[in-house]
């Protein structure tokens, strides 16, 4: 599983240039689902209430929403930052790139402090949400995928079936949670969002969401979420990626790595 995404990771960065017609996975393709079937599990899809545009260029990792500013934060070697979009117009406002050697992943955001991790550097920044700029350094085992905040708590992916909790000052590892379908393991869970009491999560390299249970680690709803872009865009487009909590309790924007689009949407 890791060595995959490495593989992809390492793909996408030879391939930047002219990546039309040949992303480390297709955006728009609808797959058969690689999750165990439960028929106690809500079947949700996608209601689009809204769409905007996207950096294109922006190989997405993680996404928040606060006070009508999205905070984003963009992956691989070489083109790694974190930044602040106006989501009317996709324009960036403001970045701070990450050293060459590191590959930014998931970003959350607490009541004074946004936290970006690193893929396999062991990284977790803690910025200053004003300036960006880094306050703290913190190291990790292991990978880092995705990460959010629940108001107690952040919580962490590392592309396994396992979340992390982890103290929002220290960074500390307060305990773990396995995630599963109709008990069976549900690995390579990517971007997390945290949101009514429950953790939303990308499954990498699907058109799909699932809602878990950070108690149990129990996955109560499945999202498909494929067919969002046209056949051209997803052309040049790599996996969805990508969900911010909207303003409306219950709405959401989500995106994907080198999409076009920004999409505004309620799972029903």
């Amino acid at each position: 599983m890791f060595d995959q995404k490495r593989a992809a990771a390492l793909f996408a960065v030879a391939a930047l240039p002219a990546l039309a017609g040949c992303g480390t996975g297709d955006a728009g393709a609808e797959e058969s689902s690689p999750l165990p079937e439960d028929p106690a599990v809500e079947q949700l899809s996608v209601e689009v209430l809204d769409t905007f545009d996207h950096d294109a260029d922006a190989f997405t990792q993680g996404l928040e929403l606060r006070d009508g500013v999205f905070y984003e934060s963009t992956g691989l070697y070489g083109s790694s930052d974190v930044r602040t979009v106006d989501p009317g117009t996709g324009d960036v406002l403001d970045s701070e790139a990450l050293p060459d050697d590191q590959f930014g992943e998931g970003l959350t955001l607490t009541e004074d402090a946004v936290w970006q991790i690193t893929w396999q550097e062991g990284l977790a920044y803690q910025r200053d949400p004003e300036t960006l700029d880094v306050v703290e350094t913190f190291e990790y085992e292991g990978e880092g995928w995705g990460i959010c905040y629940d108001g107690e708590r952040l919580v962490m992916s590392d592309g396994s079936s396992t979340l992390t909790f982890r103290d929002p000052a220290s960074f500390e590892a307060l305990g773990t949670v396995d995630v599963t379908l109709g008990g069976e393991a549900v690995d390579q869970i990517n971007e997390l969002e945290c949101a009514g009491g429950q953790v939303w999560a990308n499954v990498w390299q699907t058109d799909e969401i699932v809602r878990i249970d950070p108690a149990t680690g129990e996955v109560g709803a499945v999202v498909d979420a494929s067919g969002l872009l046209t056949e051209d865009e997803a052309a040049s487009a790599d996996v969805l990626n990508g969900i911010a909590a909207a303003e409306e309790e219950g709405t959401f924007y989500i995106t994907g790595k080198l999409w076009p689009k920004l999409f505004l949407v309620r799972f029903v």
